[in-house]
């Protein structure tokens, strides 16, 4: 699922990225070890080693992030109790990175690794109905954006603007549906698919964040003390469906859970460490962690 490749520290950066290149294309990871990154400056100069340049902004976002410089931004700021269940980078999104690109500047002091799963693994692991309903229905991302106060991330941090005109603007172009509310706060949905095409392998894989944000997910009964506050799901931060409408049973993203669990690989992060993400070809998490840990983020 993974190749750790380490690099000697004086090869030429050509050679690096043909061997990542090579490696990435197998495995839909890497992890490569002797960079010696030492602050988000060295991970930035790393990172254009590779070719297209980071992009600059997290607009449209769902989770709580902080950019550092140009291009490059913290892990999610996630309590680090919890576990971030796998996922694929913004696939909630019309326009989603292509690859992913990790640094660790300080490893955590247990746990803390990002682990990865094949998503063509993880698809081929479902149970039949389950594959067949994410592959037809595909899944609507349904969030509740509040206008400064709330549950979850405002609208104007998602958007990176106070201005509606703005927002309307970036929404029309994504193909999403949304409506401004009374008490000044956004309501948006996202048919998006729930399986790919890989374009350059053929493969059908697996590509959605529907267990992300499904209130099941969260530990020790979360979801229904927050459903228990609210007037339905619909009025979530974030909720989703399958995309038809229906309600996705817990048992099916059980069963998604499950899968990645059993195909995912997860390697404990030394200090310099960059690890590289095709986001079609696999899915990526966050171990729980104790201590302070340090993994910073670019998207091409």
């Amino acid at each position: 699922m993974m190749t750790i490749a380490h690099i000697d520290p004086g090869t030429p950066p050509a050679d690096v990225r043909a061997e990542a290149e090579s490696l990435l294309a197998q495995d839909g990871a890497v992890l490569l070890r002797g960079f010696d990154i030492a602050d988000a400056d060295a991970f930035h100069r790393a990172v254009t080693c590779f070719g297209a340049p980071p992009l600059d902004s997290y607009r449209g976002g769902n989770t709580p992030r902080s950019s550092i410089s140009t291009g490059v931004f913290t892990s999610t700021e996630y309590p680090a109790r919890y576990e971030i269940t796998l996922h694929n980078e913004m696939s909630y999104a019309r326009q989603y990175p292509r690859r992913l690109f990790f640094g660790c500047l300080t490893p955590a002091e247990s746990g803390g690794a990002t682990p990865v799963c094949s998503g063509r693994a993880l698809l081929a692991d479902l149970p039949a109905p389950v594959r067949d309903r994410f592959a037809e229905l595909g899944v609507v991302y349904h969030q509740h954006l509040h206008g400064g106060a709330g549950l979850g991330k405002s609208w104007q941090d998602t958007f990176e603007t106070d201005d509606k005109s703005v927002v309307d603007e970036f929404l029309t172009g994504a193909d999403a549906r949304f409506e401004w509310t009374a008490d000044g706060g956004l309501r948006v949905r996202q048919h998006r698919p729930g399986v790919l095409t890989h374009p350059d392998t053929g493969h059908a894989v697996w590509f959605n964040q529907a267990d992300q944000w499904h209130p099941a997910t969260l530990p020790d009964g979360e979801g229904d003390d927050l459903l228990s506050i609210v007037d339905g799901p619909e009025d979530l931060p974030h909720w989703v469906t399958y995309g038809d409408g229906s309600h996705i049973p817990a048992a099916d993203l059980a069963a998604v859970r499950a899968a990645g669990d059993r195909n995912k690989l997860a390697v404990p992060w030394r200090r310099g460490d960059l690890m590289i993400v095709d986001n079609l070809a696999a899915l990526h998490g966050r171990q729980p962690f104790t201590g302070s840990r340090k993994v910073v983020v670019s998207m091409t």
